[in-house]
C-alpha cells in the first residue's frame, strides 16, 4: 500500500528542503522501500536539488515536445504510449527512488480525452510504490489537475513569519478539500527560538492542527531537520512500522 505525501506553502518556506529530508528520513526508517518522488511545482526546484536539468516532464508527453531516449514501440494503444513514456521520463537517484517532474497541467474539468489516460497512468505509477513524496506548488489545487491519487499527509511548510502563518491558514482552507481522508497540517520550518511563543499562539488562534517544528539551522543540514522530523512522524498519517 502506498504512503503518500504532500508538501505545499508559500515558495522560500523550504517545501523542497523538507521532501529531501523526508526522503533521508524514510530510507533510514524502511531500508527497502521504494520511493517516488513527484516534482509538481513550476520551478522543478525538487529536480534541480538533485543536479537533475530536466527537460522531459509530464506535460511535454501531453504536448508531444517529449524528447525520447528510445523509438516509440510500434503497435500501442494510447493507453499503453502514455504509460511507456512515462516511464522513460522517470530519472533514478538510486536503486529504490525515482523522480519524475510534471511542469505544467491540465485543469482536472477538460474534457481532452489525454488528460484521464495520464491522470490513469500517473495513478498507476504511484500505486507501484511504498512511499510518494510530492514537491506542490501554492496549495493542492495544482496537484489534483495533475492526480487524484489519495493524500495520506498533506503538510503546509511556513517559517514563523506572521504573514506566512496566516497565509498557511488559506492555503489549509482551500486545499482541505483535497485530503478527505488525510491528514492536513503545518510544519513551522526554520523557528528562531525568540518567535516560538507568538508563532504557536498564532497556529492555535487560527486553529490550524500543528504537526511539528524544526529548528533554524545556520547551515542547510538533512540530517538535522530529519532528525527533528523524526520526532512527530509518529504522528503522521503515514506507514510507522520500521
Amino acid at each position: 500500500m502506498t504512503s503518500t505525501i504532500a508538501l505545499l506553502g508559500k515558495s522560500g518556506n523550504g517545501k523542497t528542503t523538507l521532501v529531501r529530508a523526508f526522503l533521508k528520513l524514510i530510507r533510514n526508517y524502511f531500508k527497502d522501500s521504494t520511493i517516488l518522488l513527484i516534482d509538481n511545482d513550476l520551478t522543478m526546484e525538487l529536480s534541480d536539488s538533485f543536479g537533475i536539468k530536466t527537460k522531459n516532464t509530464i506535460y511535454g508527453i501531453k504536448s508531444g515536445k517529449h524528447e525520447y531516449k528510445t523509438g516509440i514501440p510500434d503497435g500501442m494503444s494510447k493507453q499503453e504510449y502514455i504509460e511507456w513514456a512515462l516511464e522513460d521520463i522517470l530519472i533514478s537517484i538510486d536503486e529504490n527512488t525515482d523522480i519524475i517532474a510534471s511542469w505544467l497541467t491540465t485543469p482536472k474539468a477538460c474534457k481532452c480525452p489525454d488528460t484521464k489516460l495520464i491522470r490513469d497512468s500517473i495513478n498507476k505509477l504511484i500505486d507501484r510504490y511504498d512511499f510518494v513524496i510530492i514537491d506542490c506548488e501554492y496549495d493542492l489545487k495544482y496537484l489534483n489537475s495533475l492526480t487524484d491519487y489519495p493524500i495520506d499527509e498533506a503538510i503546509i511548510v511556513s517559517d514563523d513569519n506572521k504573514n506566512n502563518i496566516v497565509l498557511s491558514a488559506k492555503i489549509a482552507d482551500s486545499s482541505s478539500k483535497y485530503v478527505p481522508n488525510g491528514q492536513l497540517g503545518i510544519v513551522l520550518n526554520k523557528l528562531k527560538k525568540e518567535n516560538q511563543n507568538e508563532a504557536l499562539n498564532l497556529i492555535n488562534n487560527l486553529e490550524l492542527n500543528l504537526i511539528g517544528t524544526i529548528e533554524n539551522y545556520d547551515e542547510l543540514d538533512y540530517d538535522k531537520i530529519s532528525q527533528d522530523i523524526e520526532i512527530f512522524y509518529p504522528r503522521l498519517n503515514l506507514t510507522q512500522n520500521k
